[in-house]
């Protein structure tokens, strides 16, 4: 695996690399949500994270990054902690939260992850660049975010425990957030290894949980099954091998900034593909969200010109 590289400069690879993420996890909540027409909502993150694990094990066996090249202890003890921090534990905070909050909420909440990034990683790490730059262009973006999703996002489900809906939601956030840095500052290993140690973690808890509270899954429907097969392996195995490279090799920060393009593509994909209305402030949001972008990485695209030249 090669050094990490200062995140002022992640490259054009990087860019690619979080502009799939955007595609990959935007189509994950349509893919989600024919996913739950057969499934109850603990299957379907069990589900998503064990059939992950299992492609990467086998995949990771063939490319020579099997789980014997997780480098000790430590290496263990990161891709582990990731795991239960980053996969385990947001899953089940969305899954119980959002049965007590508006949907669009939990979009705002993740929204957040940026902005939670920014001091934690201002905390744990000296080559990190935080600066006004990046807090006003990150402030952009999710000012972009909330236009998107609209004042619907604070309106009250009515449902009782609803503020503790909402802290589950933000807690996911910061569990997110908190992932991105454990990878930041965990031990060099190769990225297949790293992201199948971590699911097979995750699935290690959320399995037992889907079997306690909705038991094995009686039928196997077929377009609820394809839509959790592809979860599993696009924004679940693919995305965690993607999220890991980016993170080591270009800052939490930067890695962050998927949380503003994944609500504009889920709702592209829910205009094209389901016959949604376009929202009328779509286009004034995907202008915050790009400016937002391309303000906190201002210094990098100077850079990047100036080497161009």
């Amino acid at each position: 695996m090669t050094a990490p590289v200062r995140p002022e400069g992640p490259g054009l690879l990087n860019w690619c690399l979080i502009l799939t993420l955007g595609v990959i996890w935007g189509a994950a909540f349509l893919s989600v949500r024919l996913a739950l027409n057969g499934f109850g909502p603990w299957t379907v993150a069990a589900g998503r994270t064990l059939i992950a694990a299992i492609i990467l094990i086998v995949l990771g066996q063939i490319m020579g990054q099997g789980l014997n090249r997780i480098g000790g202890m430590r290496g263990a003890l990161a891709a582990m902690s990731f795991g239960v921090i980053s996969v385990a534990l947001p899953f089940s905070l969305l899954s119980w939260g959002q049965q007590y909050v508006v949907s669009a909420f939990a979009g705002v909440a993740m929204g957040l992850i940026p902005l939670l990034v920014l001091p934690l990683s201002y905390l744990t790490s000296a080559d990190q660049d935080i600066g006004p730059r990046r807090l006003i262009g990150i402030a952009l973006g999710f000012v972009g975010l909330v236009i998107l999703i609209g004042p619907s996002a604070f309106g009250s489900s009515g449902q009782s425990p609803e503020t503790l809906g909402r802290l589950a939601c933000l807690g996911a956030a910061m569990t997110y957030a908190t992932g991105s840095i454990i990878t930041r500052k965990g031990p060099s290993m190769p990225p297949i290894t790293y992201a199948a140690a971590s699911l097979i973690t995750a699935a290690a808890i959320l399995v037992p949980i889907a079997l306690l509270r909705e038991g094995l899954p009686g039928t196997l429907p077929v377009q609820p099954s394809l839509a959790l097969l592809y979860v599993a392996i696009g924004p679940t195995a693919l995305a965690a091998i993607i999220r890991f490279r980016v993170i080591t090799t270009a800052g939490p920060i930067f890695m962050s900034l998927t949380s503003y393009m994944v609500p504009v593509w889920s709702v592209i994909f829910g205009i094209t593909l389901l016959g949604e209305d376009l929202p009328p402030n779509l286009l004034i949001a995907l202008a915050l969200i790009l400016s937002g972008i391309g303000f906190s990485q201002l210094r990098n695209l100077r850079g990047r010109r100036r080497r161009a030249r």
